[in-house]
């Protein structure tokens, strides 16, 4: 797994785990939700900056989006389609 996939990976599993949706993750970020998906999939060269933004809106370090997975760990699943009841 590359730099970028693992970012992803790890941002996608914070997110969940969080309950929160890329849209709302995005607008505590102040980043676009379209990227936020394509972080997630591994599509993005992100920023330090941008990096330090999702920490702070998640509440953890940013070494956290570097934490190496185990071999055989499952994808964090997706949560499902539709608004999240959460902080307005």
């Amino acid at each position: 797994m590359d730099a970028r996939e693992l970012i992803g990976w790890n941002l996608r599993k914070l997110r969940v785990e969080r309950g929160l949706s890329q849209e709302r993750l995005a607008l505590e970020a102040a980043i676009d939700r379209s990227y936020v998906g394509r972080i997630e999939r591994g599509e993005e060269n992100v920023t330090i900056s941008v990096l330090e933004a999702l920490s702070r809106a998640l509440n953890v370090k940013v070494g956290a989006f570097f934490q190496e997975t185990e071999p055989d760990e499952p994808r964090p699943a997706p949560m499902r389609a539709g608004r999240k009841h959460g902080k307005a």
